[in-house]
């Protein structure tokens, strides 16, 4: 964890490599916009990986026991010589979780997308497990489980040998279940009464199985943006634009609005809620962000409405030149509590912040991004890439955090600043690539030349290829929390990555 006393612990220099790739297309493969993932998260332990996209799909990945894998399992990949890795992960199940729907009182088509997962702590067992999932309207509760299926044999029909399984169903016209062998088998009963058989059952197979358990819709008037579990595993909290409201698990029919932002005249409107976090130990506390690159922190104790924040954390001296893109870039996109609940971490479009919930004055730190991409606003703008919003990620004893960016690379820093690793979505995380023009669509679909990104920053290995392809964009991963594993999603696939050392 954090120490205690004031600052960020020191964070030892990781080094990084490849562990596996799930989905990953062959060079020119053109990527189905369904499959695009729009969401990573691990659930508590770190044994289960969840990821939704955007066609509504959620799939769940299981890790392999270390003894497994030594066993030489054949879900295993080969571990390397040279860095053992015993954080193997396989493909567990997927299923819809939402459908294109469309409402016909507001003319408006609510999409399929997942925009966030999460897993639901302190009710789930090894062989049931529950998430939440939500698109831009409604959150649904899912549960994942292992169910028994029988198999039967011995039944009164010709050829009995037959099982449930092998053939179609009664009445399905085909099979051993048709109605001339069902009308064979009945004469052949009522002739020898003593020739009946009871049908028993043979074995035994464990499928998973999934079900919606709950729905919670018609609560959002606007798109869902963010979801939390409260520490008590009881409650959960859904922000929108302008509003953020209190659910109960087991009451779908119900919410509470415990923040409301929306003005009387819309016109006076300065702020949208862009991300809402519960506090990882007290249940009353959540904090929530907004377009003005504040961070509010709010106390359901003091009062059911919370619009009025027990602390407001605010940068007043933002990195960089004032602007007119200063208010578009100190949005904020993510924020996450620490897991001893003492820093918020978050995310604007050029920096990540640290923030001492006792220290109400400024951020701890500053950790810039891809300042050499400050020079390319206007051109970011024009694309509408400036509005892409980037996930971040704290590891599991609060010294590292990560985040997004360009090019399918992504950022590793340390807490104390002394560590700082810019890698690569790809089989060889490290490896430099060739600098080349900017690729940089514009929003009338044409090719914008771009030439040669900046070098700025403390950062000289690779700062200049987050320039070559605005189009190839990391923005969601999630770090495992319990050891120095990252998932990163690259479009429609999926890559993890450990880092060896510093611990």
């Amino acid at each position: 964890m954090l120490p205690a006393g004031g600052g960020p612990g020191a964070a030892e220099p990781l080094e990084w490599h490849f562990s596996q790739v799930f989905g990953e297309r062959a060079p020119g493969e053109e990527v189905q916009e369904a499959d695009i993932i729009s969401a990573v998260e691990f659930d508590h332990s770190g044994d289960f990986l969840a990821t939704g996209d955007q066609g509504g799909r959620v799939v769940l990945f299981e890790r392999i026991a270390a003894s497994r894998a030594r066993a030489g399992h054949p879900d295993v990949r080969p571990e390397s010589p040279l860095h053992a890795n015993p954080y193997e992960f396989r493909y567990l199940t997927e299923f819809q979780s939402h459908e294109p729907e469309f409402d016909y009182l507001k003319s408006l088509e609510i999409e399929e997308k997942i925009n966030k997962v999460r897993w639901v702590k302190g009710r789930c067992s090894p062989r049931c497990h529950l998430l939440l999932t939500t698109n831009d309207k409604t959150i649904k509760l899912w549960k994942v489980y292992e169910k028994k299926v029988a198999s039967l044999a011995e039944f009164n029909l010709q050829n009995g040998s037959s099982t449930l399984n092998a053939g179609g169903r009664p009445g399905s016209g085909g099979g051993p279940y048709s109605p001339d062998k069902l009308s064979a088998a009945c004469s052949a009963a009522a002739a020898a009464p003593g020739a009946l058989r009871i049908p028993r059952v043979v074995g035994t197979e464990t499928l998973l199985a999934t079900r919606c358990k709950r729905s919670y819709a018609n609560a959002h008037t606007y798109h869902i943006n963010s979801i939390a579990l409260s520490s008590d595993c009881e409650t959960f909290i859904s922000a929108d634009d302008l509003r953020v409201n209190l659910w109960h698990l087991d009451r779908q029919d119900q919410a509470f609005n415990i923040v409301d932002i929306k003005p009387q005249n819309m016109e006076d409107l300065t702020e949208v809620i862009t991300c809402a976090d519960f506090h990882p130990q007290h249940c009353h506390l959540f904090a929530y962000s907004s377009s003005k690159g504040l961070i509010r922190l709010a106390d359901q104790r003091q009062a059911a409405l919370c619009d009025q924040h027990a602390k407001l954390f605010e940068d007043a001296e933002p990195a960089g030149p004032r602007s007119f893109f200063s208010e578009i870039i100190s949005s904020i996109n993510d924020i996450r509590f620490s897991p001893c609940g003492r820093y918020i971490l978050s995310r604007d479009y050029m920096t990540l912040k640290l923030w001492d919930i006792n220290m109400d004055s400024g951020p701890l730190a500053s950790y810039p991004v891809h300042e050499s991409l400050r020079g390319k606003l206007c051109d970011l703008y024009e694309s509408d890439c400036i509005f892409d919003k980037f996930d971040c990620a704290m590891s599991g004893d609060g010294r590292y955090f990560a985040t997004g960016t360009y090019s399918n690379f992504f950022r590793v820093v340390g807490a104390d600043g002394g560590c700082d690793s810019l890698l690569e979505a790809s089989r060889d995380p490290t490896r430099k690539r060739l600098q080349g023009g900017a690729k940089l669509p514009s929003r009338f679909g044409l090719g914008r030349g771009g030439g040669r990104a900046s070098r700025s920053g403390s950062f000289s290995g690779g700062e200049d290829a987050l320039a070559q392809d605005f189009t190839s964009k990391l923005l969601h991963l999630s770090w495992h929390p319990q050891a120095n594993v990252i998932a990163t999603a690259a479009s429609n696939s999926l890559y993890l990555f450990y880092g060896s050392g510093g611990r």
